[in-house]
């Protein structure tokens, strides 16, 4: 890709390489990463942050613990263990979602079972740390151009806010992840309070712009104090808090089916044909979609929010690997990283590892409390809430495409952009973009040589 082979500020002289450390000051340099990788720029900022990434992994891991009966406690203890882990190793919101196509796959196919989920999962992160430890997906990332990735991002992030735009419009039923009939305009889950809250996330975040100005002078105009104070309110941690009151407002007794302590672990006994199932059913569409938007997309979007640090894609994969090959042999649901779910959590002012170490705590505490009895106070969720949350992440990282200057390079976005959508399929559209671009660089390659 163009850009990793032109000197960059987060490829050249990168921070971590300099003189050989002595082992003697080896800890000494370890405990200092990690208290850097962890410190917080802004709490309330950082805290609103790692509400980001819910709109992506309610709705999909209380879908499969509805319908699959997937273990949610095991989920939440492995999952916040995992945020706990790349919020030290990256320094930076990396998300830990579920795998959207393993879910969808479960979610279509009554036979496709937890043991089939886990076998997929496996087969998944196997070949994702495989590609990663040979070094092959730095490789694959080197020669795929920036405006394929940006296509694969556009269409990610335009899902993304067409999911939420259903979740606002439709009651949900997520036991099948299906739509039902239009929303109701009033009550704790209808659609103008779903209205309010999206535009009180306008109102405090704006388009996610930053803010570069210096700071006001004391004798500042009432105006600026009072915009000042608006614009660092924690936007999704409130809606979130919203959500959550008017959860046990409207259904008081959920509270009567929590049980406290963990919920029960094993290890999941999986056969051959589930094996072949899972692997034909699940690996095989979740593989293309973890390579891209997992790794590559994610590994070029987090180049782009945090110049001045360090991220490959061999050490995306490698963690992603992994992450199902340890989590999914417990009943843990299959995970990976997300352009979606960085996008949302820097979208509401996640800046460092603490985001998602925050929000891995949280995870692990509910896993260790609660079990998988939290699933009937998910349930209850107002989901056109979390609608709100998945539309802004959604459109950030649709955003990350504004920087295709060029007609050409707008016209490759597209055509990706356009075939991801309406096939369903990431796979189908990164081969037709990286087509186009092949025919687009033949087309100028021939003229130059003519004249």
């Amino acid at each position: 890709m163009a850009s990793q082979n032109r000197p960059s500020r987060s490829l050249e002289n990168p921070p971590e390489t300099g003189n050989p450390m002595s082992i003697a000051s080896f800890p000494g340099r370890v405990m200092e990463k990690l208290k850097t990788n962890l410190v917080f720029r802004s709490k309330l900022a950082e805290l609103n942050g790692a509400m980001g990434d819910l709109g992506t992994y309610i709705p999909i891991v209380l879908s499969l613990t509805l319908s699959k009966d997937l273990n949610l406690g095991t989920t939440l203890i492995f999952t916040g263990i995992y945020n706990i882990i790349t919020g030290l190793i990256y320094g930076v919101p990396m998300p830990v979602q579920p795998m959207k196509s393993i879910a969808a796959a479960a979610l279509a196919d009554p036979e496709f079972d937890v043991a089939e989920i886990m076998a997929a999962g496996i087969l998944t992160g196997g070949i994702l740390f495989f590609l990663g430890a040979i070094g092959l997906m730095q490789l694959v990332y080197k020669f795929i151009p920036l405006p394929v990735v940006r296509g694969i991002q556009l269409a990610q992030g335009l899902s993304f806010a067409l999911t939420a735009v259903k979740y606002v419009r439709y009651d949900q039923n997520m036991a099948k992840s299906k739509s039902l009939d239009g929303r109701g305009w009033l009550g704790f889950d209808g659609l103008i309070p779903a209205i309010v809250c999206a535009c009180f996330v306008i109102v405090v975040n704006g388009a996610g712009e930053e803010e570069h100005r210096e700071e006001p002078p004391a004798e500042g105009s009432k105006r600026e104090k009072v915009r000042k104070i608006i614009t660092k309110l924690p936007s999704a941690f409130i809606i979130f808090l919203i959500g959550a009151a008017s959860l046990f407002i409207r259904t008081p007794e959920v509270v009567n089916g929590v049980r406290f302590g963990p919920s029960p672990m094993s290890v999941i006994k999986i056969t051959k044909s589930q094996w072949k199932k899972g692997f034909i059913k699940g690996t095989i569409p979740q593989l293309p979609l973890s390579i891209l938007n997992s790794v590559i997309a994610v590994c070029k979007l987090s180049m782009d929010l945090f110049p001045g640090r360090v991220f490959t894609v061999t050490s995306l994969s490698m963690t992603v690997g992994l992450m199902n090959i340890i989590g999914c042999w417990f009943g843990g649901v299959p995970t990976c990283h997300g352009a979606g779910g960085l996008a949302g959590q820097y979208k509401f002012g996640g800046r460092s590892g603490a985001c998602v170490a925050f929000l891995g705590a949280a995870k692990l505490l509910l896993g260790l409390v609660l079990g998988s009895s939290i699933a009937k106070v998910l349930n209850q969720f107002p989901v056109a809430i979390l609608g709100v949350l998945l539309l802004f992440a959604g459109v950030e990282l649709a955003m990350a495409a504004r920087d295709m200057n060029s007609k050409e390079q707008a016209f490759v976005v597209l055509i990706c952009t356009s075939v991801s959508l309406v096939g369903s399929s990431a796979a189908l559209g990164f081969l037709c973009g990286m087509v186009v671009h092949v025919l687009l660089w033949l087309r100028k390659w021939g003229r130059e040589d003519h004249h």
